[in-house]
């Protein structure tokens, strides 16, 4: 579900980067990831379906960016022995081009390597270019279609992959991004 969801056509300059810290997602912040949720996506998840995503611990890693203590983005992560899978992530439209969501997949990579997955995936929307390029900057590559994997709109869903995420070549993929994303950080 991973779709940084734009209108289509939506095309914005680079903005300065937000100033954010990362922290878990709890319940308090769910009803803020709801109100995200419903701005950004045709068939928003329901508190329930998040409720019971943060609280398997073992297995997924939900995270929140907050900026001035709101939370302007959100991203979960699900991993399998040695296999991720990046399960969403959106930012608030008024916080878009903001390196938001560079640094909450920075972040989601970092947790998927820390827990020994050496590959993750992701769907994407087919006609969401921008997201694309994000996730090609942290190595995904196209491997396949979902056809209609979007029910609420019929659109079909790119799946992509990042392999070797204990190599070495990828630790420096990694320092490379980590120099061009601004360390996150809170302002009061």
């Amino acid at each position: 579900m991973a779709s940084l969801y734009p209108p289509p056509g939506h095309v914005e300059g680079p903005r300065p980067p937000a100033a954010v810290e990362l922290v878990p997602m709890r319940r308090r912040h769910i009803g803020q990831v709801l109100d995200i949720e419903r701005r950004v996506y045709p068939r928003p998840w329901t508190m329930t379906l998040f409720l019971s995503e943060i609280v398997q611990r073992s297995t997924r890693f939900y995270i929140v960016a907050r900026a001035h203590r709101r939370v302007v983005g959100y991203a979960g992560l699900m991993v399998f022995g040695d296999e991720a899978h990046v399960t969403n992530i959106a930012v608030d439209p008024d916080h878009h081009r903001r390196k938001i969501a560079a640094r909450l997949l920075f972040a989601l990579i970092t947790e998927a390597r820390r827990r020994g997955a050496t590959a993750c995936t992701l769907e994407v929307r087919v006609a969401n270019h921008a997201a694309q390029g994000l996730y090609h900057q942290f190595g995904f590559a196209p491997v396949g279609i979902r056809k209609n994997y979007y029910a609420e709109t019929g659109e079909d869903a790119l799946i992509m992959w990042a392999e070797g995420l204990q190599a070495h070549a990828y630790s420096a993929r990694l320092a490379d991004l980590a120099r061009r994303i601004p360390e996150p950080r809170e302002v009061r």
